[in-house]
C-alpha cells in the first residue's frame, strides 16, 4: 500500500505543536516562576497570580490529555490517559514539595514526604481518572461542540469542586484553605473553569483535521 504523501498538518501536529507545548511545560516553572515571584510576592495581595499561571498552568496540561481523548476517542481513553498522567505528576509534585521542605528546614516536616498525602493521591492521579473518564462518557463519541463543551466543562469542574473538598479536609495542608477558603476555591475552580472551555475547543479543532483515533464507545 502507498504512503500517504506529507502534509503541513502532519508538520504541525508531529512537530511543531508538540514542541511548542514542551517549552510553554518549562517555561512556566523555570522561567516565569522567579519573574512572578519578583512581581507579585507570596506575601502580597496578587500571589494567587503566581499560584495560578505555573500550578494552575501545570495542572491545566496535565488534566488537558485526558479531557482531549474522553472527548475525541472514548471514556477508557480518558480515564487511562489520567490515571497515567496523574501518576507522573503525583511522584514528580510530591517529591518537588518534599525534597523543598528538607531544603526549607533541614528535615522532612511529614514523615515519609508528601507521597503519604491522601490529596496528592486524590487530586492528581483519582482526578486524572474521573476527568478523563466523565468528559468520555458524557460526550460519548459525539463532535457536536455544545455536547463536546458541556462534557469538558461537567468534568472539569466536577473534579475541581473534588480536589477543592480534599485539600479542605484530608490534605496534610488543610490548614491552609481553611484559613482562606474562598481563596482557596478561586486558585483551584479558575484554572479548572479555563480548561472546561479550552479543552472541548482544541478537540472540536482537532476534528475538523481528522486528528483523532478510531473511536471505540
Amino acid at each position: 500500500m502507498e504512503a500517504e504523501k506529507f502534509k503541513m498538518k502532519d508538520l504541525a501536529l508531529g512537530l511543531i505543536i508538540p514542541v511548542v507545548a514542551g517549552i510553554l511545560i518549562v517555561l512556566f516553572p523555570a522561567v516565569l516562576r522567579p519573574i512572578l515571584d519578583g512581581a507579585f510576592p507570596a506575601s502580597g495581595s496578587y500571589a494567587f497570580v503566581t499560584v495560578i499561571l505555573t500550578h494552575g498552568f501545570a495542572l491545566m496540561v496535565m488534566f488537558a490529555i485526558p479531557i482531549l481523548l474522553g472527548l475525541v476517542w472514548n471514556k477508557w481513553a480518558g480515564g487511562a490517559a489520567g490515571f497515567i498522567c496523574g501518576t507522573l505528576y503525583y511522584l514528580a509534585y510530591a517529591g518537588y514539595y518534599s525534597v523543598g521542605i528538607v531544603a526549607d528546614y533541614g528535615a522532612p516536616y511529614y514523615p515519609g514526604g508528601f507521597y503519604r498525602d491522601p490529596s496528592f493521591i486524590g487530586d492528581y492521579i483519582v482526578g486524572g481518572i474521573l476527568i478523563g473518564y466523565i468528559a468520555g462518557a458524557l460526550n460519548n463519541g459525539s463532535f457536536n461542540f455544545k455536547r463536546m463543551l458541556g462534557a469538558g466543562m461537567t468534568a472539569a469542574v466536577t473534579v475541581g469542586v473534588f480536589t477543592y473538598i480534599l485539600n479542605y479536609t484530608v490534605s496534610f495542608g488543610a490548614w491552609m484553605t481553611q484559613k482562606d477558603p474562598l481563596f482557596s476555591l478561586f486558585t483551584t475552580m479558575l484554572p479548572m473553569i479555563l480548561l472546561g472551555v479550552i479543552g472541548p475547543v482544541v478537540s472540536k479543532v482537532m476534528t475538523w483535521y481528522g486528528a483523532y483515533p478510531q473511536r471505540h464507545a
